[in-house]
């Protein structure tokens, strides 16, 4: 099924927002000779990704580069110019949009709704009554630090609660795959630092396949289990990149370790393009 390319945000998230399949919990992403293109100008050409079960894998690359289009194509938001794509065994977007939660750069928190509501919005477009749907969300509030906030409105919301929301309602989707776009971008350095810890232990606690787009290449490297290096569009692989200690509880520790400090500076040259 073609999905229209002009589909508004907000539906682009709520669109992935339902039950999973059955029998398709922890489902890997193959990406084929891939190719994409808005009219003339080619976004993505000939690439080959995949993402084992329960593998954070890091895209980073230049502004422009297609990473966010890559995001779309995965979920089933839109359809490639050539090469296939398979999620959990489901090739046609309709099958990978079904497997796929698909959280974009903006929370998109509805301003009228509580907090509670908001996380809860998923399971009630999966067809869980507003009852059932809040005391399913009101369970994690605790653990994704927002307790006591389930009434506040999202004007009432510090930025990083608001992501905490958003992040808590893609996975109350109950999907196997995440696609996360720029997840932090529009937080401040200490919060996103601390985001970034957050969501470490959050994906440690609930595993599920990521895929995490991020100019950021040291959130890339904490964050993902593997990072990939995206060229200027369209986008081609220039370098992949095992993390030297993915999602370690101590942030600080971690990024300025030796072997990351080291993984760090190959992957900016990378991104420079100059020798590896």
């Amino acid at each position: 099924m073609r999905q229209d390319s002009k589909m508004p945000a907000e539906a682009r998230e709520f669109a992935t927002a339902g039950p999973s399949p059955a029998g398709a919990p922890g489902a890997a992403v193959s990406i084929r000779g891939l190719r994409h293109a808005y009219g003339e100008l080619r976004t993505v050409d000939g690439l080959d990704i995949e993402a084992a079960a329960h593998e954070v894998l890091g895209l980073v690359g230049p502004s422009g580069c297609g990473k966010s289009t890559l995001l779309e194509l995965v979920s089933g938001l839109l359809e490639p110019a050539g090469g296939a794509i398979e999620v959990g065994g489901a090739e046609e977007a309709r099958g990978r949009l079904a497997r796929c939660a698909y959280m974009p750069q903006r929370d998109l928190l509805l301003p009228w709704f509580s907090a509670i509501d908001n996380a809860a919005l998923a399971l009630r477009n999966g067809g869980a009554g507003r009852s059932e749907a809040r005391r399913e969300a009101r369970a994690l509030f605790e653990r994704f630090g927002l307790a006591g906030f389930e009434g506040a409105r999202a004007a009432e919301l510090s930025g990083g609660m608001r992501q905490r929301v958003a992040f808590l309602r893609t996975l109350l989707s109950g999907k196997p795959v995440l696609a996360l776009d720029e997840p932090f971008a529009s937080l401040d350095a200490i919060t996103r630092a601390e985001m970034q810890e957050w969501l470490a232990g959050a994906l440690s606690a609930d595993p599920r396949t990521v895929l995490l787009v991020t100019h950021d290449v040291e959130e890339a490297l904490y964050l993902s289990d593997r990072v990939v290096v995206l060229s200027p569009r369209p986008a081609r692989i220039v370098r992949e990149l095992r993390a030297p200690a993915p999602r370690a509880p101590d942030r600080d520790a971690s990024v300025t370790s030796p072997e990351f400090v080291t993984a760090r500076e190959h992957a900016m040259r990378a991104l420079r393009g100059g020798p590896k």
